[in-house]
């Protein structure tokens, strides 16, 4: 790293802080920039070198949540109100669900939208431009590793996406599916999180919106293509990665059921194997901005859509509706078996827009029951009960 990008590190890390003085329950210090992900209370994964099997490796819990959509603005406008001084805090707006997030072993997110300067502007659609303090506050609600491939990924250009991922390096949060350089970009992100198993983060977008991903940096942002995500996940397998997850942005808009596009990629995901051994563990989507089904395809989970983590006022109001998806790993039984999900669970989100644009989860919210029967009529639609998937609590 130059004298200069450790300067600019720096004054980052200090910007980040604007607006996120205010103390919050569980809030953890940020990590300097450099010493890599923070460890501690809601600070779960962390990076490592492939090492030998460990006979030793406890389950974990991973945790996914979908679309964050931080730049509409009534979203900006509550951050700026909740922050205690000037600048933007979404940890108010993240409060609801911290307590799921951050006691997960293993929390994934998925980035809508890249990070503008720290002075803004901040932009909704059609162009998006977020502020950098999300990133603050993702990490503080106990988040690990963000997908970075979505619809709008490329909104800001190539310097959008150096300085989203500059951002997330900066707090220390990991990231998958877009990269500044082809040496990242054909990195697989390994996440080692407590009791010992490696899982790799793989995401992808099936198309960007503002602006093609330009000819001379085809790295920028991964686009789905099955053959390459298969070759990238055995790839990962290669590097050390006990559990390969993939995070596809993908799906028709407001549309509960997959479209089939959408069950055709989760298909030929799933039957891909290494010898005898599944290539890919898990796929948690989102993209269609509402709840989208649960479901077991050749022995494997697929999430076809989480919804929408963060979201302002939506066209239709199923898209403030969201899901947490939640799975238990247990170790294989035998070499070269494959981890195996033993608990899978969905918990039912929504994103209150009044007074202040708030995430709450319904599990034990007896003023949304009408809601939270429509997110599991959605999750449950094709038949994820019988092969069981539960309400979390």
């Amino acid at each position: 790293m130059s004298a200069y990008t450790r300067y600019a590190a720096v004054a980052l890390l200090a910007a980040l802080a604007v607006g996120c003085t205010a103390s919050h329950p569980g809030s953890h210090p940020v990590p300097r920039p450099g010493s890599g992900p923070a460890s501690g209370p809601g600070s779960h994964a962390h990076a490592g070198a492939p090492v030998a099997p460990d006979a030793g490796v406890r389950p974990f819990t991973l945790v996914a949540s979908g679309e964050i959509i931080a730049s509409p603005p009534d979203v900006l406008a509550t951050a700026q109100d909740d922050a205690p001084h000037d600048g933007y805090d979404y940890r108010p707006m993240l409060k609801g669900v911290r307590p799921v997030i951050s006691a997960a072993d293993l929390a994934l997110c998925h980035l809508g939208a890249p990070f503008g300067p720290v002075n803004g502007p901040f932009t909704g659609y059609p162009v998006l431009q977020t502020p950098p303090q999300l990133a603050t506050a993702l990490k503080s609600t106990g988040y690990d590793s963000c997908a970075t491939a979505s619809r709008h990924a490329l909104d800001q250009g190539v310097p959008g996406v150096h300085r989203t991922l500059e951002v997330l390096d900066t707090v220390g949060l990991r990231h998958s599916g877009s990269a500044r350089d082809a040496t990242e970009g054909a990195r697989p992100v390994l996440l080692r999180v407590p009791g010992g198993a490696r899982v790799a983060q793989l995401a992808y977008t099936g198309g960007t919106a503002a602006a093609w991903r330009p000819a001379y940096a085809p790295w920028t942002v991964r686009r789905i293509d099955e053959k390459r995500i298969i070759a990238d996940a055995r790839a990962a397998r290669r590097a050390g990665a006990d559990v390969v997850v993939v995070s596809p942005y993908w799906g028709t808009e407001y549309r509960t059921a997959p479209d089939a596009r959408q069950i055709a990629s989760a298909r030929a995901l799933t039957a891909s194997t290494t010898g005898g051994r599944p290539d890919i563990d898990l796929i948690v989507g989102t993209g269609a901005h509402t709840p989208q089904p649960y479901e077991k395809v050749n022995g494997t989970w697929v999430v076809y859509g989480l919804g929408d983590q963060i979201s302002g006022a939506m066209k239709k109001p199923r898209g403030n509706w969201g899901s947490i998806a939640r799975f238990r790993f247990a170790p294989p039984d035998g070499a070269g078996a494959r981890w195996r999900v033993t608990r899978a669970e969905y918990l039912p989100q929504l994103a209150e827009q009044k007074p202040r644009v708030r995430m709450r989860t319904l599990v034990r919210n007896g003023g949304h029951g009408r809601i939270r029967k429509k997110i599991g009529k959605a999750v449950l639609s094709r038949g994820a009960a019988a092969d069981g998937l539960t309400l979390g609590r």
